[in-house]
């Protein structure tokens, strides 16, 4: 360890980019939860810069939670590091939230409003009517395939014991066709049911796929 620490001060001196204004462009394009390289660029720096000063402050972090000394001169790096990473878990919660949300269903797409007279009263009623979107299954599909991937994922198996637990028999395992079972979890969990497609003046159906754009 007494190696490394060595290393990792001869850096320290090196003359850097690692500006503040730098830093802020960086922090600022990270909270988008845009591609690395995308943020380095929009900094005005080479993704080996950046990557290289990442790896930096995340050294430097990893040694003092060893109990290591700290090495002042690697301080804006762990700065850095630690202002991405927040940045980046920030962006994340936000996307993941806005996933949520589709899922759960609930999101106001449009509000009518229309005034009437009310025939007994005489006086001016306001209605206010709300569209609201139904729950989309495919968002909690979509989070499990990246999220759980080996078992969610487009090619994850599903081990199914055939022949019991008293049985001297090996186990086999089954493919399970994925789409096919979100389309049960859809119908038994959700229970959503969208409306049929409008027919065409000759009596012919519009395709479905082509309706949600």
């Amino acid at each position: 360890m007494s190696m490394r620490r060595k290393s990792r001060r001869s850096n320290a001196g090196r003359p850097t980019l690692l500006s503040d204004e730098v830093e802020a462009r960086i922090i600022a394009a990270s909270r988008t939860g845009i591609a690395v390289e995308l943020a380095a660029e929009a900094a005005g720096i080479s993704s080996a810069t950046y990557r290289r000063w990442m790896a930096r402050g995340r050294a430097e972090v990893t040694a003092r939670e060893d109990g290591q000394a700290p090495t002042r001169g690697e301080d804006a790096y762990v700065e850095l590091f630690e202002k991405v990473r927040t940045a980046r878990a920030m962006a994340a919660a936000r996307a993941m939230a806005n996933i949520r949300r589709v899922a759960d269903g609930g999101i106001t797409t449009k509000i009518t409003t229309r005034k009437f007279r009310d025939p007994e009263t005489g006086q001016i009623v306001e209605e206010i009517t709300e569209d609201r979107t139904a729950p989309d299954w495919r968002a909690d599909a979509w989070y499990l395939e990246r999220q759980h991937r080996n078992h969610y994922g487009k090619d994850a198996a599903l081990a199914i014991e055939i022949t019991g637990l008293d049985s001297d028999e090996p186990a086999r395992e089954e493919r399970v066709d994925l789409a096919a079972l979100a389309e049960r979890l859809n119908r038994s969990l959700f229970a959503v049911q969208y409306p049929d497609p409008p027919a065409l003046e000759d009596g012919s159906v519009v395709d479905a796929e082509v309706i949600d754009g």
